[in-house]
Order: structure tokens, then sequence, then C-alpha cells
């Protein structure tokens, strides 16, 4: 019995070797599609200079936010995001635009480039060794989240589409979202570990660097209401927002106005380039919710449609949770959760679609329907940087229709991989991984738990009696658990 343990384990162990390994393979090429983007070239004073002349950071497709950011945010200064403000040419105060994790990972890389700057005496501009150490430090935060991914897989293979997905090959570096992608699946894999204080610190700090690992507690809320035990997610939204106050606190009070840049942006954005809302815009003629929107001005109609649909349809996937046959795999929720906010929301940047990379691998593995959608998502950013390219020279680029076009194909292949989620939620019997005999791996503290709080599903009566006559009662009936959960119990 040891041997034949010992024999799985070291399986276990090579299979986990070799999709590091492809991982890693997915990060090198993203960077060789990147890496254009620092050359140099020397100017005609003799100095050296990163060479973006005649928009090749958009004929090469090897545009990153960190090389332009270095700059923007006045990170070139060395000093402290959030403590720095300046005005801008029309007049406004700004600051550092992101949430205070990932500014300090820029805060961080950029100390580390200015000391390897002046110990190794570069001569070229300083944005270049800085890309270098960010990128990284963002494929060492890729390989996390694909540690910490593995395990949650039912079938560990699988997570070979996550490790040389088309997205990593052209964002992992386009930001600094791989930080907060690896923040979220390592909560995810504590709380599988049943450590939810640990995975509501993780997401409280993902939280704290994007928005979106918040998002997970909203389908841990509606497992732990079926399997009738609270406590679990008490103790990992409790510690999560503590640990958002406690990354946030200090900014907030010793630099107010630099910390509220980042929700002040965001609430005075329009509708993004990548947005449905500007597909719309462009092909009907429609101007908008706001129109006229002056520059400066929010438009608080857009912002009050997207937040009242992306509640909507949370409610609507609450209502799934609650009446689905048996208890949701909390993959497949927090999928459709995620999914939601990027179709509704005013901003889809392309990095974010790394959101959904490893929770469409645990939510569908299935191959074929994987690749076509993370293929889509890949190539929209070659018309994505030949529309701006055309915005600079019309002759070189491509229209905004031919843009928009793979966008709304984009936004459609995801709408119907939510479609394929929800029929294996209603459907368990066709979910790959409860075929395997499995449960949700990513269950934790209510694995093997009994359903305490099912509804009945829509369009269907109690299993007995067809009513409430005089004197009846309601019956309440229990879904027989999985013989894995029997088995754990």
């Amino acid at each position: 019995m040891t041997g034949l343990t010992s024999r799985f384990s070291d399986r276990g162990l090579r299979v986990w070797l070799v999709l590091m390994l492809l991982a890693g393979v997915g990060l090198a090429v993203g960077w060789v599609a990147k890496a254009p983007c620092i050359d140099t070239y020397r100017t005609a004073d003799g100095q050296i200079a990163l060479d973006w002349r005649d928009a090749r950071q958009y004929s090469l497709h090897c545009y990153s936010d960190a090389i332009p950011l270095y700059g923007v945010d006045r990170l070139q200064d060395g000093t402290l995001p959030y403590k720095t403000t300046w005005t801008d040419a029309d007049g406004s105060v700004r600051a550092m635009e992101y949430p205070v994790v990932t500014g300090l990972l820029q805060y961080g890389v950029m100390k580390v480039t200015k000391v390897w700057v002046a110990v190794d005496g570069y001569p070229g501009p300083e944005v270049a060794p800085y890309f270098v150490i960010m990128a990284v430090v963002l494929a060492v935060a890729w390989l996390a989240a694909v540690a910490c991914t593995i395990p949650l897989a039912a079938r560990k293979w699988h997570v070979a589409l996550m490790a040389l997905s088309p997205l990593v090959f052209v964002h992992a570096f386009t930001n600094f979202d791989t930080l907060a992608v690896a923040l979220a699946a390592a909560g995810m894999l504590a709380w599988a570990r049943n450590k939810p204080v640990l995975a509501g610190v993780l997401l409280g700090i993902g939280a704290a660097a994007k928005l979106y690992p918040l998002f997970i507690l909203g389908p841990l809320l509606i497992l732990c209401w079926r399997a009738g035990t609270m406590r679990p997610w008490w103790k990992a939204t409790l510690t999560s927002a503590a640990a958002w106050v406690a990354c946030n606190a200090p900014f907030a009070l010793l630099y107010p106005r630099g910390w509220y840049e980042f929700f002040r942006l965001n609430s005075v954005r329009p509708a993004d380039h990548d947005s449905i809302y500007n597909a719309l815009t462009t092909f009907t003629g429609w101007r908008g919710f706001d129109y006229p929107l002056y520059s400066g001005h929010s438009p608080e109609k857009l912002n009050a449609f997207t937040l009242a649909a992306f509640l909507v349809l949370c409610l609507l996937i609450g209502v799934v949770g609650l009446t689905a046959p048996r208890r949701p795999r909390l993959a497949s929720l927090v999928f459709l959760v995620i999914a939601a906010f990027l179709l509704t929301n005013k901003v889809w940047s392309p990095q974010y679609s790394l959101w959904l990379v490893p929770l469409a691998v645990l939510a569908l593995p299935r191959v074929f329907p994987l690749l076509v959608w993370m293929g889509v998502d890949a190539y929209l950013w070659y018309p994505r940087l030949g529309y701006f390219l055309g915005l600079q020279d019309p002759d070189r680029g491509n229209s905004p229709e031919q843009f928009l076009a793979v966008v709304l194909l984009r936004d459609l292949l995801v709408v119907i991989l939510c479609g394929m989620i929800l029929h294996t939620i209603y459907r368990p019997e066709a979910d790959p991984v409860r075929r395997l005999g499995l449960d949700d791996p990513a269950a934790g503290p209510i694995a093997g738990r009994p359903e305490a709080h099912p509804l009945p599903r829509l369009g269907r009566r109690h299993r007995h009696g067809h009513g409430h006559g005089h004197g009846s009662r309601p019956v309440h009936t229990e879904l027989p658990a999985d013989p894995v959960e029997d088995a754990q119990r």
C-alpha cells in the first residue's frame, strides 16, 4: 500500500512539474511578444531612447501599460505613490490610478530598478530594466496562480489549458493582473484546504490589487447557505474585509486625495473601447446614456446602469445556486459572477480576460470550447492595436468596426460558456468533473455536508404532494449526497 501511495505521489509530482514547465513556456512566448517594446535607439544628440518611433508599440503588437505608466504615474521620480500628486494640462489633480497593492507593486519594482541602474551603470532609459524586473515578478505571480489551480482541478492535465493559454501569450505582461489572479487562486486553494481565515486574507489583499477577488465571497455565501454552515463564510468575509482595510487604511488616512484617485477615475471614465456599450454606439448610432458627456463629467446614468445590471445578474446567479438540484461547484458560480461583471461593466481591459482563465479550466474543463474562446479573445488584441494605429495613420490600421466586431464575438463566446456552465449546474450528470465521481475539489469546509437549505427547482413541484391542502405542511426533501462526500464523512 505504501508503495502504491508513493507511486501515485511521484506521478503527481511529475504532472505538477510538467505543468509548471508548460506555464514557463507560455510565459516565455509572452515575453518574446512584448520584448520589442523595450528596444532602444540612439538619438541625433547621442542619447539612448526607447524606440517607440512610428507607433512601433502598435504595429509590432508589443504594447504594455507598464512602460508608459512608469512616466505617466511619476514612478521615475522615485516618490511614493498616493503621496505624490500632480496637475495635468487641463488643470485636474492626478495621482497613482491603481489600487494600493498594485501601486505598491509598481513602487517596489521601481526601487529595485533604481538600485540595479545605479550598480550596473545602465546608460539607457530606466524604464527598460524596470519592465524586465516587472515581467519577472508578474511571471512568478502567474506561476503561483497555476500552482494553486492544479490541486483544484479534477484532472490535472486540464491545467495545461491555463499554462499554455493564448491569453497568456498576449496579456501576461500587458498590465499587472497576474498578481490579482494569483491571490484569487491562492484564496480559493486556501478555502479548499479548510482554511477560511487564510482564504479571506488572500482575497482581501487580492481585492486591494484588483476588485474582482472580492466577488468570490458571493458564491461562497450561496454554497455555505445551502450547506447549512455559515461560520466559514463569516470567517472568510470578515478577514477579507480586515485585510482590505489594513492594506488601504494607511494611504486613505495619510494621503486621502492620492488614495481616492482610483475610485474617482473609475467613476468619471466613459465606456471603454472594448466595452459592449462602445460597440452599440458604433454599430447603431446610439449616443449613450449620458449624451452629451463633457470632459471631466461623470457618466452617472451609465454608472448606475452597469451597477444595476451586474447586481441583477448576481441575483439571478444566486437563484441558480439555490435552485440547482445539487449544490453547484464553487468555480462554476465564480465564473458566472466574474463573467457577469465583465459583460456589464463599462470597462473590459484586454488583460481582464486573464481573470477567467483558471476559473474556466476548473468550471468547464473541455478543450475545444475553451480554446475557441481563448483564441478569439487573444486575437482581439491585434485589431484593437490596429484600431489605435488607425487613429494615428488610417492607411496602416483597421477600422473601429473591424475591432468591435471581434469584441462582440468575444462577448458572445463568453455568454456561450456561461450557458454551458449553467447546463452542468442544472444537469450535474453533464458536468465533466462530477462524471468522474467527484463532488467539488474546491468545496473545503462544506465538503460532504448535506443540503440544509435547498430551494425547489424552478418549474418543479415538491417530490411528495402537489400542494398545501387543509392541514398540509410543505415537505422539504434532502438531495442524496455524493458517494465521495459520504466517504469523507
